[in-house]
């Protein structure tokens, strides 16, 4: 190269005392002529052709010609042909010079050769004329460097023309690749046109002003080309747009890397608080839709590559003789092949052990989302680079400081480059960490999408460092040694304690956590049941006992969790300390192993900016192992999940529907509910008919609901086939409800089509029901049909299936719920011979003998077989079994025995009256009634209309549940009082005196080390060194054990908070009405049992003592560079400002997104829940894909919130390192200036700390927000304090006698009840006395006000005029608990919680294991349970489910049995149970509860004609009541009933 600039009469391309060693630095002509007018060329020229291609091969929509885009191009032709122009008067000018002038024409030449490919040729030459060195020559060589600058740059402005033309045409709308050629040819034309710029000065425009235009308008134009590639283009106008699009997509390169596309959504945030509108619609690359879909494929050919692995394997082994057909019989048939090829087996469990081991799953997701991931560890390596540059330029800065004759410049020029470095390796580290979020949102957006259709994200975050932070350490110790020698081996021995110090410490907490997840997931477990069963809760006062459980496990969950944070103290401890550890180890030997070595400004801080890096992959290196181990094992049991044994189609043989053929055949069809399970079903062989009505009968137990399941496919098949012809529809024995309209349950994903809609709410019963509902069929439903009667919900649940219009019907004991002129009904408009389904394939379970007569064929089961079959007839006139029971239970008069079969196992619902016998009107706006017959609170709430606005119906009247709402604004000042209040003023005070005592030790040694840099060395030592680095050590000594002080402190303070708020969230919860959990759905509630308090526990005491930390750390290093340079003060304070205005900026909408994103999460844990219950029917209506969908678009909503939340992370991240990079300009750049004045040692102190500002910057806001964004949580877990509660449980000093009550009496004086005030009385003015040992029956049409007695006895609805007396006392007096545990209830409903049997029937201990079990033998479940394994103890699931219906129900007996109590009130406590054993228990309850008062809310009437008395209910009156006998003789309300039962 210098041969060539010889030969053209320039300089050197490089002339080292010209450009360096010198006070006017300046770049040779050669160098400007070559290097600043090729390097652009070269950029272009060779990335160009890969550019090209990669926008060929991910192209989109053209874009259409804006006028940014034109702009670009007009641009782009002036300046190539104004260079083209320029290139041929420059050569017809000096022709006769150019053999002279090589180097002025090869640049042309190559510039050139690109023209030509583009079949443009540009150029422009300035020779000089003279390579005399006097001042013509000079100035003509000048004029030369000025026009090859010029002619260079424009020549290859013609490719770029082209490049843009091909970035529209391929859809690119903002191009990162001419950004950076613009900005680098700006950037190499400052030189030349500095130069240009001084000699204009020196000499005038008026010598050459010619080329003095031509080249500012060129650089004018190349300035305009960088700003315009500084905006986005706009989209394709044939492109569809989405609302409220996320404006990522529309953003320019430029604000994609520095977040400005954020700003918009702060600046809203912060003029009003965001609202769920106001959040930008998901990518569409990070919707669940498209994530789980591609994951979906690669999962799937993920598995099948390692099956053909396995199976050339196979072949390999046994020379192809191993069946193809071996991988599809694959888990049903590895017993068999263990038996006969033990080889292949192992390999099938190869194949298996793969799979479920995680690898393959991690795989797949690598596939996935790999890519991308990289494209971050990109950004991470270079952040890594700039990083360690850093204390480089740092040392020289302080070796200028150190130079006298150094020129100023160099200074300046370090300053300059610290801070452009500083900036390049924050918007490098953000984008790797956007990345990685990004990443990890949709990996969990993919592992929620599998896990749901069968039945990680700090990983992603941390994994860089488990390789990259090892080799951070390594480049640490390298460049420690440059600078101390073997002395940084200290600093390694240091290290090397340090890091078995926490990898102990980070072992025990892992341990701890896993203690701790344990007791907070059987805490939430317990919640979970509590929330489900808070009705039996509240009628059994069990409240206090499931209290003391659940603080149980949150005493135990603390006590870990306090462990842990004392750990957790020590190891923040030995990091905060690690810095000073290394520094003191390190500079100890260094001085102690040799006098000579002298410890200046340059080692001292230059290796203390070197040990802050260093503190970095140290603190994540055990983080990242940790959270990696984490992973592998979470990846371990997501793939056990993911390959766990599915319901297998193959169990199932479905065909499409024939008329002429059997619907429904089991041929020899032996079943167990799972793999090595107990066989539930034997030797089922049967034919159904199309069109036909089969009818399955059996005692409790026998298998009939397992043989409906056997149908669907739900149970293992054990051996023989089961076929079904055509599509089913499924009614489950306990009707499933969504929350979602009544409209929504019956359509169930169907189109509506109103004829057949209204035939099939006809043929249910379902009308009445639709004219009391607030809103009709748009009235919402609760969860799992809270506000719907055990009736109402078997109804709906009987139209979705009629509504389906499918070939065969599964109907589970459909008719048990609803009262028997209702039965009657359905069962004539539906499931009979003249029913809307009378030409459908029919099975129905049933204990109804009435409706067996018209059945076409009857299963008697027996232990899960069939033991006869046939017509009813025909089973009759065998004599067998069957025939003896219903002779044995039949009346006389075949008409009352039709009548009681048919009322067999009816419960609570809303009566459809015969109009011929309606001498009642219906109400259910006033009643809400016990166990599931529970009413709509929306209904009690609404007022009654005007006249003028009956037609004016509220967009939200049939609303009943309330949305989890998220508040808005910054949280208020009292919620920060209200929790520091609880942690208590003494504690907060010794925790700031703590961090002062902290941050000035720091302070204190940090100046001691300035103060020891700068001490002069004599005779090549420095004196008093041992005195020096035993001060050293004490101040840093102090600094770690007030470090660890105040983290136990903080840890301390916060566990007394957290434990105060959970106990007050838990007496709020567990003291709030009946009302309350109707109207709240409890995964709100559940979200701050497990999220909210897990925020507490955790989140909040690591935000405060992050942002403690950074805060002094920031007030010590503002002190120590005003300390070294007053006049920064100028750029501190205003910074401040700024910064203040950014944080308020910040916090306003991260808080908001903090609230929506917590919002939008209950949502998925209640669908989810809701799924699972409701999967056998999901399932048999095939509605899997639309369910899955609406898991989907949960998701995406959560997402929505969850994105914008990290992005805001990252602008504020940037925003602020680039305030503080500021700081470390100011800092150096006023070091600089005053270099004569301060020492190296001072100078070195205020730079190496004005180097972290940027993180104590970015940290202390994101602290700070974390703090706010996580006291939402203790504002949501507040928000029940204000919500109305119950009375007192129990009432101090009362004198409540321990018998009472003794007789059991009890009177309604003038009895008032409403639901709500302001609404119709639901009881109005009853007065009843019920003598000792009566037994009353209660009956009456739905919303009569039958249930509501009930409720008024039991104060769950308080009264609103009257009293009640029970043996002579006020109820209204007493506590809660005091009147609910000395009276008893068998409620409709069966709940049973999880835990041991015993638990369930004696929660308190109260009673012996000899009452118990006398209690279940009159219940008749003694011989149940002493055959299982564990008796009393036997571990009940969640609800009771490994139990069946009826032996729950048998449980709830034994508990009243226990109890006993001389009050007891009947709400169809046998409804689920067969007639043989309802028959029993009905004795039972007479003998058991003879001296008793015993009230029974009656549907079947013939269980009530032997009771002492019957009130018959109308409209909150009583109408009639007397002696069954009695009443039917005066033929009044009680005789019409009968008559309508078919009794009389």
């Amino acid at each position: 190269m210098d041969t060539i600039c010889s030969l053209s009469g320039l300089d050197p391309l490089w002339d080292w005392n010209q450009t360096w060693y010198t006070h006017k630095p300046e770049l040779s002509d050669c160098f400007q002529n070559t290097i600043l007018v090729w390097a652009p060329c070269i950029y272009l020229w060779l990335l160009s052709p890969f550019y090209c291609l990669h926008l060929y091969c991910h192209g989109r929509a053209p874009l259409p010609l804006s006028s940014l885009c034109n702009a670009k191009l007009l641009l782009g032709f002036f300046l190539a042909s104004f260079g083209f122009v320029e290139f041929f008067y420059i050569l017809l000018e000096r022709r006769l010079e150019i053999q002279q002038h090589l180097v002025f024409l090869l640049s042309p030449i190559i510039r050139s050769v690109t023209v030509l490919c583009t079949k443009c040729t540009v150029g422009k030459q300035a020779l000089s004329s003279s390579h005399s060195h006097d001042t013509k020559s000079h100035n003509n060589n000048n004029k030369t460097n000025a026009d090859v600058n010029v002619v260079y740059e424009l020549c290859f402005q013609v490719l770029a023309v082209c490049v843009i033309h091909w970035e529209r045409v391929r859809g690119c709308r903002s191009s990162a690749f001419l950004f950076f050629f613009w900005l680098l040819g700006v950037l190499c034309s400052l030189i030349p046109l500095h130069e240009k710029i001084q000699l204009a000065v020196h000499q005038g425009l008026s010598p050459d002003i010619v080329r003095y235009l031509a080249f500012f308008s060129y650089f004018g134009l190349q300035l305009a080309q960088l700003f315009l590639s500084c905006f986005a283009d706009r989209a394709p106008s044939g492109k569809a747009v989405l609302k409220n699009a996320c404006p990522v997509e529309d953003a320019s390169f430029l604000s994609k890397i520095l977040f400005w596309w954020f700003s918009g959504l702060v600046l809203k945030g912060y003029r009003s608080p965001l609202q769920a509108e106001d959040l930008w619609s998901l990518r569409e690359e990070d919707t669940s839709a498209k994530i789980i879909s591609d994951l979906e494929e690669e999962w799937t050919a993920e598995r099948t590559k390692l099956q053909q692995t396995t199976l050339f394997e196979l072949r390999q082994k046994f020379s192809m003789h191993t069946p193809v057909c071996l991988f599809n019989r694959h888990l049903s048939t590895s017993v068999a092949l263990e038996s006969r090829l033990p080889e292949q087996a192992q390999l099938l469990r190869k194949i298996k052990k793969e799979q479920s081991s995680g690898f393959c799953l991690l795989r797949t997701l690598a596939r996935s989302f790999g890519p991308y991931f990289l494209t971050g560890t990109l950004c991470l390596v270079v952040h890594d680079a700039f990083m360690f540059a850093v204390p480089q330029v740092l040392s020289l800065l302080l070796g200028f400081m150190k130079d006298e004759d150094a020129p100023l410049w160099k200074g300046y020029f370090y300053a300059s480059l610290m801070f452009l470095l500083s900036c390049l390796q924050s918007v490098f580290n953000h984008q790797y960490t956007y990345t990685c979020f990004t990443v990890g949102m949709r990996v969990k957006t993919a592992v929620m999408g599998l896990i749901y259709r069968k039945k990680l994200m700090d990983f992603v975050v941390y994994f860089n460092a488990v390789w990259l932070a090892p080799i951070e350490v390594t480049l640490c110790l390298f460049f420690l040694w440059q600078h101390l020698g073997p002395s940084a081996l200290a600093g390694i021995t240091t290290v090397i304690f340090i890091f078995p110090l926490n990898g102990f410490i980070a072992r025990k907490r892992s341990k701890l956590q896993e203690i701790q997840m344990k007791y907070m997931d059987g805490r939430v477990k317990l919640m979970n049941e509590i929330l489900n069963g808070i009705k039996i809760l509240k009628f059994y006062a069990w409240e206090k006992a499931f209290l003391e459980q659940v603080l149980g496990y949150r005493e135990k969950e603390l006590k870990t969790l306090k462990k842990s944070q004392i750990l957790y103290s020590v190891s923040i401890a030995s990091f905060n300390s690690s810095s000073f550890l290394i520094a003191f180890a390190m500079f100890g030997v260094y001085v102690l192993i040799d006098d000579k070595n002298v410890l200046d400004a340059q080692k001292i801080f230059v290796s203390m900016a070197l040990i802050n890096i260093l503190k970095t992959p140290l603190s994540q290196l055990p983080f990242a192992m940790s959270t990696t181990m984490q992973a592998v094992v979470s990846l371990k049991r997501l793939g056990k999940f993911l390959c766990q044994v599915e319901l297998k189609p193959e169990n199932v043989s479905r065909e499409t529907f024939h008329s002429d053929r059997d619907a429904v055949v089991f041929d020899n069809g032996t079943f167990s509910w799972s793999k090595d399970g107990p066989l539930c079903l034997k030797r089922i062989s049967v034919k159904v008919p199309c069109g036909s009505l089969l009818a399955v009968v059996g005692h409790v137990g026998s298998g009939k609901s397992s043989l409906l399941s056997a149908v669907l496919g739900d149970t293992e098949k054990r051996s023989g086939t089961v076929s079904v012809r055509g599509t089913v529809a499924y009614v489950p024995q306990q009707a499933w409800i969504q929350n979602a309209s009544l409209q929504d349950n019956i359509l169930f994903g169907r189109e509506k089509k109103e004829s057949w809609y209204q035939r099939v709410l006809e043929a249910c019963a379902l009308l009445p029901d639709l004219d009391n509902l607030p809103a009709g069929d748009a009235t919402e439903i609760g969860e799992k049909g809270l506000n719907l009667s055990g009736g109402q919900k078997q109804r709906v649940s009987l139209a979705r299936a009629v509504y389906r219009k499918a070939d065969v019907y599964l109907l589970d004991d459909p008719l048990s719920a609803v009262d028997a002129h209702v039965g009657q009904h359905i069962f004539n408009k539906v499931i009979g011979p003249k029913g809307i389904l009378r030409d459908k394939t029919r099975v129905l379970v049933t204990h109804g003998m009435g409706f067996l007569p018209q059945a076409d064929l009857i299963l008697v089961l027996v232990d899960g077989e069939i033991t006869e079959r046939g017509s009813y007839q025909e089973l009759l006139n065998r004599n067998g079994a069957f025939a003896d029971f219903i002779h044995t239970f039949a009346n006389s008069e075949r008409k009352e025995c039709l009548t009681e079969a048919f009322q067999r196992g009816s419960r609570k619902s809303l009566r459809l009256s015969v109009p011929d016998f309606m001498p009642f009107s219906l109400d259910l706006s006033q009643e809400q009634l016990i166990g599931g017959d529970t009413n709509s609170i929306t209904m009690q709430s609404v007022e009654p209309l005007p006249d003028s606005q009956e037609d004016q119906i509220p967009d939200d009247l049939g609303k009943l549940t309330k949305a989890d709402q998220a508040r808005t604004g910054r949280v208020k000042l009292e919620m920060y009082v209200e929790y520091f209040r609880t942690i208590g003023l003494p504690l907060i005070v010794s925790i700031v005196f703590l961090y002062a005592i902290q941050q000035a030790a720091s302070l204190s040694y940090n100046y001691w080390l300035s103060l020891w840099a700068d001490q002069p060395v004599i005779n090549g030592t420095q004196l008093n060194t041992d005195m020096k680095l035993g001060v050293y050590g004490a101040l840093g000594f102090v600094q770690g054990i007030a470090i660890f002080g105040t983290t136990v402190a903080i840890s301390l303070g916060c566990i007394i908070a957290s434990h105060h708020l959970h106990l007050d969230l838990l007496n709020n919860v567990l003291h709030s009405p009946m009302s309350f959990f109707e109207s709240t759905p409890s995964g709100n509630l559940l979200n701050r049992f497990a999220k909210e308090i897990d925020a507490i526990d955790n989140m909040i005491p690591d935000g405060l003592k992050m942002m403690l930390s950074y805060f002094f750390k920031l007030l010590e290093v503002c002190i120590i560079v005003l300390m070294a340079t007053p006049f920064a003060a100028v750029i501190i304070l205003p910074m401040a400002f700024i910064y203040a205005f950014m944080q308020s900026f910040y916090v306003a909408t991260s808080c908001q997104l903090r609230r929506l994103e917590s919002v939008s999460r209950s949502p998925i844990y209640t669908h989810l829940n809701e799924t699972v219950q409701g999967a056998s029917v999901i399932r048999a209506f095939s509605e899997q894909s639309r369910f899955i969908m609406d898991a989907n678009h949960r998701v995406d909503q959560n997402q929505t919130a969850y994105f914008p939340r990290f992005v805001a992370t990252r602008w504020l991240g940037v925003n602020l390192e680039f305030l503080g990079n500021g700081i470390v300009l100011a800092a150096s750049s006023f070091s600089v200036m005053a270099k004569g004045t301060l020492s190296p040692g001072m100078v070195g102190l205020a730079v190496s700390h004005s180097l972290q500002v940027t993180g104590f910057l970015s940290w202390i806001v994101r602290s700070w927000t974390d703090v706010e964004n996580n006291i939402v949580s203790v504002e949501r877990v507040k928000e029940y304090a204000d919500t109305p509660k119950e009375a007192s449980w129990s009432i101090e000093g009362s004198s409540l006698p321990s018998s009472w009550p003794q007789t059991g009496t009890i009177e309604f004086h003038d009895y008032g009840l409403q639901y709500r005030k302001g609404l119709e009385l639901a009881l109005k003015g009853i007065s009843v006395r019920i003598q000792e040992r009566e037994k009353i029956g209660i009956v009456g049409r739905t919303g009569a006000g039958k249930s509501s007695l009930a409720l008024g006895i039991f104060r769950i609805l308080e009264a609103a005029k009257g009293k009640i007396y029970i043996d002579g006392i006020n109820i209204s007096e007493l506590g809660l608990h005091d009147l609910r545990s000395r009276i008893t209830i068998i409620p409709q409903d069966p709940v049973l919680f999880s835990g041991s049997l015993r638990m369930n029937l004696d929660p308190f201990n109260a009673y012996s294991d000899e009452e118990v079990w006398s209690a279940l033998e009159l219940a008749h479940l003694k011989n149940f349970v002493s055959e299982l394994p564990d008796k009393l103890n036997y571990e009940c699931s969640e609800g009771g489910e490994n139990l069946s219906l009826g032996q729950r129900q048998l449980v709830c007996l034994a508990r009243a049995l226990l109890r006993k109590t001389k009050i007891l009130v009947l709400d169809e406590a046998t409804a689920a149970l067969d007639l043989e054993t309802d028959t029993l228990i009905q004795s039972t309850i007479r003998s058991q509860f003879a001296d008793c008062a015993v009230l029974t809310i009656a549907h079947r009437l013939n269980t009530i004609m032997d009771y002492t008395k019957v009130i018959v209910m109308d409209k909150g009156h009583i109408v009639e009541m007397d002696s069954p006998t009695n009443l039917i003789a005066r033929k009044g309300a009680f005789y019409y009933m009968c008559r309508e039962a078919g009794i009389l």
